[in-house]
C-alpha cells in the first residue's frame, strides 16, 4: 500500500514542472492528497488502482463527521478529481472513482470592499516623517492602485518599477508576469519612499527588493498585514480588513467608474474572466440600493 504514494509524487511533480504552480498551491494539494491517502491506508486498505466511488463517499462522510466545512471539503474533492483525471490520462488507473461525485454547493459570497472615503482615511494615516511611515504609505498606495496580491506586493524589486512609463512588473500565480499601470498618487509615494526612506532602511546593505523591513530585509506578508490592520484601526474602519480586501476594493472602484471587465481581469491577473465577473454583482447590488432613492422607484403602478 505504501508504494501507492508514488502516484501522488508523480502528480505533484507534474503540477510543479508542467503546470508551474506556486509552492503554496502545491503544499495545499499535497495536504489534501495526504489526508485522503491516510484515510484509505487506515480504513479501506485497498490499492489505489482498485479505489471505487464507495471509498470516496466513505472519505466524504468521515470528513463531515469531523466537522469539515463545505468549502473545505469542496476544495479537497476538487484536488482528488484533478488527481484521478491525471491518473486516467497516464493510465495509472482504469476507472475514475470521482466520476459521479458532486462537489458540495457553495453559496457565493460577494467580496467586501472599502468605500472611497474609507480608502482616503486609510491612506492618510501613515506618519510621513518616518521611514516606516513613508514605506507604508507607498505600499498602501500601490496595493490599492494596482490591486496586487500581498505576495506580489512584497516581491516587487527595484528593476520591476518603471517610473517614467508609470508601470510595474508583477510576478503572479504560477510565476506568470504581467504589467500593471500605477497611478500618479502611488508613483509619488513610491518616489518619496525610494529617495527618502529606503536608503535609511538599507543601512548600507544591498537588497533587490523595493519594500524593506525595519532591519533592511524583504518585508513579509504578515508584516504588511499587521501594518494594514494598524492603519485601519487608526482610520476608524470597523470592517475586517485584509490585503485581499484592498484588491477587491481596487476592482470594485474601477468597475464603478466605468472600467471594462477584460481590462480589470488583465490587471488582476485572473486566468478566467469568471473570477472577475463577481465584481459586476457587487456594483449591481450597490446600484439597486442607489436606485431605490429615486422618487418613483417604489411606487406601484395604478391598476
Amino acid at each position: 500500500m505504501q508504494e501507492d504514494w508514488k502516484y501522488f509524487d508523480l502528480y505533484l511533480n507534474y503540477l510543479k514542472l508542467e503546470r508551474n504552480l506556486s509552492p503554496n498551491t502545491l503544499e495545499s494539494y499535497a495536504r489534501d492528497l495526504r489526508l485522503f491517502y491516510d484515510f484509505i491506508l487506515k480504513q479501506s486498505k485497498v490499492k489505489f488502482s482498485k479505489i471505487t466511488e464507495v471509498q470516496v463517499r466513505e472519505f466524504i462522510n468521515a470528513q463531515f463527521d469531523k466537522g469539515s466545512r463545505a468549502k473545505t471539503l469542496a476544495r479537497r474533492l476538487s484536488s482528488l478529481r484533478m488527481f484521478f483525471r491525471y491518473g486516467l490520462e497516464e493510465k495509472f488507473f482504469s476507472n475514475d472513482p470521482m466520476e459521479n461525485i458532486e462537489l458540495p454547493k457553495l453559496s457565493k459570497r460577494l467580496p467586501q470592499f472599502l468605500t472611497e472615503p474609507e480608502v482616503n482615511e486609510l491612506l492618510a494615516k501613515p506618519d510621513l516623517t518616518t521611514p516606516i511611515g513613508l514605506r507604508d504609505k507607498a505600499m498602501l498606495e500601490v496595493a490599492y492602485a494596482c490591486g496586487l496580491r500581498v505576495s506580489e506586493l512584497v516581491q516587487i524589486t527595484m528593476g520591476d518599477i518603471h517610473f517614467n512609463e508609470g508601470i510595474v512588473k508583477v510576478l503572479g500565480k504560477g510565476s506568470k508576469e504581467r504589467w500593471v499601470p500605477v497611478g500618479r498618487s502611488a508613483l509619488a509615494a513610491m518616489k518619496d519612499y525610494g529617495e527618502l526612506a529606503r536608503p535609511r532602511l538599507l543601512r548600507k546593505k544591498l537588497s533587490p527588493y523595493f519594500f524593506l523591513s525595519q532591519k533592511g530585509g524583504r518585508l513579509t506578508r504578515q508584516q504588511f498585514f499587521l501594518q494594514l490592520k494598524k492603519y485601519a484601526r487608526l482610520a476608524g474602519i470597523t470592517k475586517n480588513i485584509s490585503p485581499h480586501k484592498l484588491r477587491h476594493t481596487f476592482a470594485t472602484h474601477l468597475i464603478e467608474h466605468g472600467a471594462d471587465l477584460r481590462s480589470v481581469q488583465t490587471m488582476l491577473g485572473h486566468a478566467d474572466l469568471s473570477s472577475t465577473q463577481i465584481y459586476t454583482h457587487v456594483t449591481g447590488e450597490r446600484l439597486r440600493k442607489i436606485y431605490d432613492l429615486h422618487p418613483r422607484a417604489k411606487l406601484q403602478a395604478k391598476k
